[in-house]
């Protein structure tokens, strides 16, 4: 079982110890998306969703879930994350009279172990708040792929997803 970083000797989950790890400044940015409908779209660009202001509520949302990872997700570490942004820009999707949100969430900090899964969470929440305060006019938007861009620090260093 010593082969597993994160089982113990009697072959149970630990957390890793990450103590004798260099502090290095380490950021993550991460990419989620969710394609609408024509009727979703416009009550999120013209601001006339009941529930409010979509796109506000869902990077809150992100923001939230990044700060709150290690929660969730059993042998992630709580961080003392240093910065996060969400950001959404809209493409024409595949369909016809349909659009695609793509979500980026970045996400920093100055630690011992890295952000990705922060920024992944981020990116994946933000995704699902969209649904959440939308799902009234549409209940078949479909979450596209999740997936980690890029990372910088660390001792693996940096990681660039490369486009297929």
């Amino acid at each position: 079982m010593s082969n597993f970083t994160h089982i113990n000797h009697q072959g149970n989950a630990k957390m890793v110890d990450v103590s004798n790890k260099s502090i290095t400044k380490r950021i993550a940015k991460a990419h989620s998306s969710i394609t609408v409908n024509e009727t979703i779209y416009r009550q999120i660009i013209d601001n006339t969703n009941k529930k409010g202001n979509v796109l506000n509520t869902a990077q809150i949302a992100g923001i939230m879930a990044a700060k709150n990872t290690s929660t969730i997700i059993p042998m992630c570490h709580p961080l003392p994350l240093t910065g996060i942004d969400i950001e959404f820009s809209w493409n024409q999707a595949n369909t016809p009279r349909h659009y695609q949100l793509s979500i980026t969430a970045t996400v920093s900090t100055t630690g011992k172990t890295g952000v990705e899964m922060e920024a992944l969470t981020a990116a994946s929440v933000t995704a699902l708040t969209v649904y959440d305060m939308t799902k009234a006019a549409d209940k078949g938007m479909i979450i596209g792929d999740t997936y980690l861009e890029s990372k910088s620090g660390g001792k693996s260093g940096d990681y660039h997803r490369q486009l297929d």
